[in-house]
């Protein structure tokens, strides 16, 4: 992975000519019903545009969530109106990056990347459930800084959906609120499975990828943040990836490196010789012991029983 500490980086096409007036969406190909979901969301865009000049920036991790969210955003304001944002930093794993430029390209929407430094956030560091609102925090502030003058920014969006805002374990909203974010997707209401279905209707090559949360989300809560840690989940999903699981999630236990796979592949990882590969795998990124849990992918599992549910 690139040093972080780089200076900004922009790729793909950036024609600086905001337009007067919103594009004239093309006849898509997209059913009724998914039509209303995409013009709904267009219509959220424009309302949070302060006016119509200046870009959109999209919080981008090349997730399905901000992937449909940079694709509409291209559809309802054009591609010159339109920067794909990626916060780089040791808890972007490499092949997250890689693949969100894949992803990006295909939109056809321009990426800037800038280095964030939650890591140097003592908060941040001490992992407790609110690390994502720090996470969040560094990367709407460095968007604010480092990025909105640099590209005529008129305002920032990222790809909550309607099921994530309902999730008590999501502090990042919190952050996105407090800078102003832009939550198209939410505020018109399309939940995960929406989300995917719009994807697929517009050929994004990530319409069915899995959840991929930082890789800080690996480390139990009050347990120290650290580039090590970080270094250690990468290599061993990467590893793990290797052996043709899809997904897959490595949570760091010290010594331990418990690794979660969906219910269908644990057979196989507990099977010769596959699971000898997965141990060597890895006591290699510096495990002494290596197990598969059995309950499968968990999402949420460490800030969830953490976190306090209140009725609305």
């Amino acid at each position: 992975m690139t040093d972080p500490s780089t200076q900004i980086d922009e790729t793909g096409p950036m024609t600086p000519s905001p337009r007067d007036a919103w594009p004239v969406e093309s006849n898509d190909g997209l059913p009724p019903h998914l039509r209303r979901h995409a013009d709904l969301v267009a219509d959220h865009i424009r309302r949070g545009m302060p006016s119509r000049t200046g870009r959109l920036g999209v919080a981008f991790s090349g997730g399905v969530d901000s992937g449909l969210l940079l694709a509409l955003a291209v559809r309802a304001l054009g591609p010159a109106r339109v920067v794909a944002v990626i916060g780089v930093s040791p808890s972007l794993a490499a092949d997250e990056r890689r693949g969100a430029h894949d992803v990006a390209a295909h939109i056809g929407a321009p990426i800037v990347e800038v280095p964030t430094h939650e890591g140097d956030n003592p908060a941040y560091r001490a992992n407790g459930p609110d690390r994502c609102f720090h996470c969040k925090d560094e990367l709407f502030t460095r968007i604010s800084d480092d990025v909105a003058a640099a590209h005529e920014l008129a305002a920032v969006a990222y790809g909550e959906n309607a099921d994530d805002a309902r999730r008590p374990d999501r502090p990042g909203s919190r952050a996105a609120t407090e800078h102003g974010v832009l939550r198209p997707l939410a505020d018109a209401g399309l939940t995960k499975s929406d989300v995917r279905a719009l994807a697929r209707a517009l050929g994004l090559p990530n319409a069915d990828k899995p959840a991929a949360p930082c890789l800080a989300s690996r480390i139990p809560h009050f347990s120290r943040v650290d580039p090590a840690k970080l270094a250690q989940v990468e290599q061993l999903e990467a590893a793990v990836r290797a052996l043709g699981f899809v997904d897959c999630r490595v949570r760091h236990h010290g010594q331990v490196a418990r690794i979660e796979l969906p219910d269908p592949d644990l057979e196989r990882a507990m099977s010769a010789p596959v699971r000898t590969a997965v141990h060597e795998a890895g006591r290699a990124a510096g495990f002494t012991f290596v197990a598969v849990d059995v309950a499968g992918i968990q999402s949420g599992a460490f800030t969830l029983p953490l976190v306090q549910v209140t009725g609305g």
